[in-house]
């Protein structure tokens, strides 16, 4: 699994992940990630974190964190193309990795990362 965030200027930090992303990894990630990729853009500190449905983004600490860290939290239907542009960057993404031949996680995240 991979997290990352974009904005108009380009994309911010990837972080891969081992195993199954829950709460607390998820809260760990918007507490470390998405500043770093915010400064990294100089974005801060207005910055607009889009969240899908996923049970994790609406967790008590999960909302109560971005409630006071982040300036506007837009939530919108998971997995949708149309109203959620980081889907459509990734269906790009992964047409342009298909075409390598990946025989490890590795492999898979140099390319991700070269990509």
């Amino acid at each position: 699994m991979v997290w990352w965030c974009m904005n108009a200027v380009g994309v911010g930090n990837l972080h891969f992940i081992d195993g199954m992303m829950d709460k607390y990894m998820y809260l760990d990630i918007l507490k470390q990630k998405l500043k770093q990729s915010a400064e990294k853009k100089d974005i801060l500190p207005h910055y607009k974190l889009y969240q899908n449905n996923d049970p994790k983004h609406n967790i008590h600490i999960c909302r109560l964190w971005a409630l006071y860290q982040c300036p506007q939290v837009i939530r919108i239907p998971a997995q949708s193309p149309d109203l959620n542009p980081i889907e459509n960057i990734w269906g790009h993404l992964n047409n342009r990795i298909r075409k390598f031949k990946m025989s490890s996680k590795n492999e898979l995240r140099e390319k991700l990362m070269s990509e």
